[in-house]
């Protein structure tokens, strides 16, 4: 199936001791680029986390969004450090003395100094959090890449009917191509005979001119390339999986193709064709750009 690198997923997991939430968004990117953000409990948990992720993702640029409610009442232990609170102190003092000013230090400002009161988490259980983490995480993960694939079922259907019209384009240029080779010939012979007058013409000099031209207008090789590259896009789209960059390849090598097809074209009606056939490609590589 294809998967469009556009996407989003959440999914919110609670037990009788915390909550965890998962809330997954991407957007297109030529490569994966995990973007993470975790409260400084879950931290490290950050590797298990991109392997997860890596499971479900190829490409894209994904941000990642973890909240962790704990409701353990005895989950959290306030430390008072002493000797920080100390060394505040006596700095404190001497700078008051050092530049003449009033000492009014309190309580309340020195228990807000950096370390003096910490928190730290008591009896915590890596196993129990981590499958709270992970249940959210996957569940987040599989919402995700519904719409993804949703959104790439969507692109997948637009891009076959725009090869069905390539493809379409491609049938009247062959078809097209022998008869303007003969009105060539129907003009160069009429030309021909008004200069001479009616007299005799050779007519070994008038198919020699005709295969000249011929070859000079000849795009047999680039509509047998150009329908075997729509046939490749085709059967990427209908294989699936992370099909992306080799679109991409093949949407170049279907310009280059209908700019050689362009620069040939003597014809204003295989002209017109080819410039539809280079807007419907330009359109397919747009869309390619949100596949994964």
């Amino acid at each position: 199936m294809i998967k469009s690198m556009t996407g989003y997923g959440r999914s919110e997991k609670v037990t009788p001791t915390a909550k965890c939430t998962v809330e997954i968004k991407s957007v297109n990117h030529r490569y994966l680029d995990l973007s993470i953000k975790l409260p400084r409990k879950l931290n490290m948990f950050e590797a298990e986390i991109r392997d997860v992720l890596k499971d479900y993702i190829q490409r894209g640029k994904v941000d990642v969004y973890v909240s962790f409610e704990d409701y353990s009442k005895e989950s959290v232990n306030i430390k008072y450090n002493s000797e920080i609170a100390a060394e505040y102190v006596k700095y404190f003092a001497q700078m008051a003395e050092e530049f003449e000013l009033d000492n009014d230090i309190r309580v309340s400002t020195l228990s807000r100094m950096p370390e003096v009161l910490v928190s730290e988490d008591e009896n915590i259980n890596e196993e129990e959090i981590w499958k709270l983490v992970k249940d959210a995480l996957t569940e987040a993960c599989d919402a995700f890449v519904v719409t993804r694939i949703k959104e790439g079922e969507n692109l997948k259907n637009d891009l076959l009917e725009k090869l069905d019209s390539m493809s379409a384009n491609v049938a009247f240029i062959e078809e097209r191509y022998p008869q303007i080779i003969e009105d060539y010939k129907n003009r160069l012979t009429s030309k021909i005979k008004e200069v001479l007058d009616d007299k005799q013409i050779d007519e070994s000099r008038i198919l020699t001119e005709v295969c000249i031209y011929s070859d000079k207008v000849c795009v047999d090789e680039e509509m047998v390339r150009l329908k075997s590259h729509i046939d490749a896009v085709r059967e990427a789209l209908t294989s699936g999986g992370a099909v992306g960059k080799r679109l991409d390849f093949l949407a170049q090598e279907l310009n280059r193709e209908a700019n050689t097809t362009l620069s040939k074209s003597t014809d204003i009606e295989i002209s017109n064709v080819a410039i539809t056939i280079k807007t419907e490609i330009e359109k397919i590589r747009e869309q390619i750009q949100n596949i994964e």
